[in-house]
């Protein structure tokens, strides 16, 4: 998964109860101790298997820049 756009964190009682219980893409309640995933670009707890599909479709979405041969500036 892209650790640029997820910050992977615990489910902590201080998590679940002053900023969200609930995964903001399926909705399913998270567990304590559970792996959350903060996703960076729009501010939201993700559960695993969202963010595993969000950031699939974020790959295929990213165009690939060919590279040039030299590695030089000119």
């Amino acid at each position: 998964m892209n650790s640029q756009c997820f910050v992977r964190q615990e489910a902590t009682p201080r998590i679940l109860q002053n900023v969200s219980r609930y995964c903001a893409e399926c909705y399913r309640e998270f567990t304590e101790k559970e792996t959350l995933y903060y996703d960076m670009q729009e501010y939201r707890y993700l559960c695993e298997s969202c963010a595993e599909a969000l950031d699939k479709r974020l790959n295929e979405a990213c165009e690939r820049i060919e590279e040039p041969e030299s590695a030089g500036l000119f």
